[in-house]
């Protein structure tokens, strides 16, 4: 008989970044939590709501070269006003999509790092 191993869960998602305390400042703004601890060349963010994923922020010595291979996509009410909300934080609005369905803007962090917020429309309907 196989052995049976336990499933994994995403527990923290972490950014590479020059500046993890200004980073962590605005995902805090954006996510509407806090920082739950700073070691100084690493931040983690308090879960938004209980049992959600955190953030982590790792500072590194090089710069973000080309599109991320793993971005955030965040949703909820009013996908339109958040994205504004977002850009008066300091984010840069990159591209908007839309296929039946879904529709999502791409934009930037801070720092560059490309995250989504999506209007899931009918697939979250579907779920």
């Amino acid at each position: 008989m196989a052995e049976q191993t336990a499933a994994l869960s995403i527990g923290m998602v972490t950014i590479d970044c020059a500046d993890p305390q200004a980073l962590a400042g605005f995902w805090t703004q954006v996510l509407g939590t806090s920082v739950s601890v700073d070691y100084g060349d690493y931040v983690v963010t308090a879960p938004p709501v209980p049992g959600a994923t955190v953030l982590g922020f790792q500072k590194v010595p090089e710069e973000r070269a080309g599109k991320n291979r793993v971005h955030i996509d965040l949703g909820g009410v009013d996908p339109a006003g958040q994205i504004e909300r977002v850009v008066g934080l300091g984010a840069k609005v990159l591209a908007t999509h839309e296929v039946p369905g879904l529709a999502w803007t791409v934009l930037a962090d801070p720092e560059g790092n490309e995250f989504c917020i999506a209007d899931h429309g009918e697939l979250t309907a579907a779920s």
